[in-house]
């Protein structure tokens, strides 16, 4: 017996949900893919600055800027590194560069850094 909800023509909306899921799957993949690539540009922005701050404290202390930072690097994110450190104003100052990887760390990258900075009182020998 069919309700009154139905039409008596013998249409019905089954698979009405899967045509509507199909359609909507490359917008959800789409986001999923941007929100990804929100979270790898932020992660490189905190291994910027973790590596800039390590490498601050190294050179603080007289020990090599360039070794510090990248200790602090996984692999993939290290390709892409560039640190420089000086001393200014009694500081030990510390930038580090990283190439944004786009969805993959290690495979292509975007052709701008994240620059991470930081600086510790000098603590070395008084050049």
């Amino acid at each position: 017996m069919r309700g009154p909800w139905r039409e008596e023509r013998g249409r019905d909306d089954s698979g009405q949900v899967a045509v509507e899921f199909v359609g909507m799957l490359p917008l959800i993949l789409l986001t999923l893919v941007l929100l990804w690539q929100c979270v790898l540009i932020g992660y490189t922005y905190t291994l910027a600055g973790n590596a800039a701050d390590e490498a601050a404290r190294a050179y603080a202390v007289g020990d090599s800027c360039g070794e510090a930072a990248l200790r602090h690097l996984d692999g993939a994110w290290r390709s892409g590194a560039a640190s420089d450190c000086r001393r200014a104003d009694g500081m030990a100052q510390a930038r580090v560069s990283i190439r944004v990887p786009v969805l993959f760390p290690g495979a292509i990258s975007f052709p701008f850094t994240v620059d991470g900075e930081a600086a510790a009182v000098w603590e070395g020998d008084e050049r």
